[in-house]
């Protein structure tokens, strides 16, 4: 009897856990940058000359300009929607229900305060206020409507995206005439604050989080144009710029360093590393692989040339346009993926093999 009973109450505990780890979670809560941002930036009327509320954003899936930066959803939308879940609402719309999930994402967001990069000289780069700590702060605001004073238990069957966070940290140095190298160097201060970040959530009652790293950025339009070279050797095989590939390698491994270095801490919590970056370019390596035709050049815009990306005629701007079939592009306005790239980044995130573990592990 009593080894019927033992075997009862294992039978149902691990029913539970896979309740909750599986397809059970009562939200999900996002932070980072473009890369989610589901439409904070816009909820107070999008600033001037964003082109990313004009057409052809949004037209796979929404058909209008979402202020999301992709012709159709993203990866949070593609969690949300294996859980069951409404797409996350703005954290910044006002009168929301957030009961289910929210997103405190915003275009532009770095993970540091302007203080860093104003000690860097970068400090003009930074056009939005909208840093991990401030999501973070953003995000205990909502939390009486949201769970009242029972908010540890609530919380601790919810998912949590941190992340992606990090490329406009280095974007900010890159772009104000730092080296990659020289920006690898603030990668462990950036690092550090992601995983304070995880902590704080922690204490608020977080048990699942998602941490992805960076992308692959020597392998964008946007960097390649920006960047070009007639040195060979500053390219690899696949025709990506090898030195800013080595700064989002160098931060992916702090990175990974410091997610084991919390899941030790926290053993009773499932903190995951997603990896943005080999998934990326697993797709720009065999692209046909994934059902694209191309890797390396934006779908959208007035560029042309190699890359079809220039600032001065970006996706969204007068006479840009897309590319008849979205879906074959793995980038959508050469800065950001397209919707079809998203959801098979989801689908490593949720089923592995590109999430440590997997959401579903």
């Amino acid at each position: 009897m009593a080894s019927s009973s033992l075997l009862v109450a294992l039978v149902v505990a691990s029913g539970c856990l896979l309740a909750v780890s599986g397809q059970k979670f009562n939200a999900i809560y996002s932070f980072g940058d473009s890369m989610s941002d589901t439409g904070n930036l816009c909820v107070n009327g999008p600033p001037a000359g964003l082109t990313l509320t004009q057409p052809p954003y949004g037209e796979t899936f929404f058909g209008r300009a979402t202020c999301r930066c992709s012709d159709g959803r993203l990866v949070v939308d593609f969690l949300a929607e294996k859980f069951g879940l409404p797409l996350l609402k703005p954290s910044k719309q006002g009168g929301a229900d957030f009961k289910k999930g929210a997103n405190m994402a915003i275009i532009g967001a770095t993970t540091m305060g302007s203080s860093f990069f104003q000690s860097l000289g970068v400090g003009d780069k930074i056009w939005n206020n909208g840093p991990l700590d401030t999501q973070i702060q953003w995000f205990q605001n909502l939390l009486p409507s949201v769970c009242g004073s029972s908010c540890k238990t609530y919380l601790s069957k919810s998912l949590f995206v941190l992340g992606e966070l990090g490329g406009n940290d280095y974007n900010a140095q890159l772009f104000g005439g730092y080296t990659p190298e020289q920006a690898a160097g603030q990668s462990p201060t950036i690092v550090d604050a992601i995983g304070a970040g995880a902590e704080k959530l922690i204490g608020l009652g977080a048990m699942y989080i998602v941490i992805p790293g960076v992308l692959p950025v020597g392998c964008f339009p946007i960097y390649l144009t920006l960047y070009q070279t007639s040195n060979a050797g500053d390219y690899d095989q696949y025709g990506c710029l090898k030195r800013f590939n080595a700064l989002s390698a160098r931060h992916n491994s702090l990175l990974q360093s410091k997610v084991t270095s919390l899941q030790g801490k926290y053993p009773y919590a499932k903190i995951m590393y997603a990896d943005f970056y080999s998934h990326v370019f697993d797709m720009v390596k065999s692209p046909a692989s994934y059902g694209f035709s191309t890797n390396l050049r934006a779908c959208c815009g007035a560029g042309g040339g190699k890359y079809n990306y220039q600032n001065g005629a970006r996706c969204g701007m007068s006479g840009a346009s897309a590319c008849g079939n979205p879906s074959s592009s793995l980038s959508w306005d050469g800065i950001h993926l397209t919707e079809a790239a998203y959801k098979k980044i989801a689908d490593g995130w949720v089923n592995g093999p590109y999430c440590h573990p997997a959401i579903l592990s």
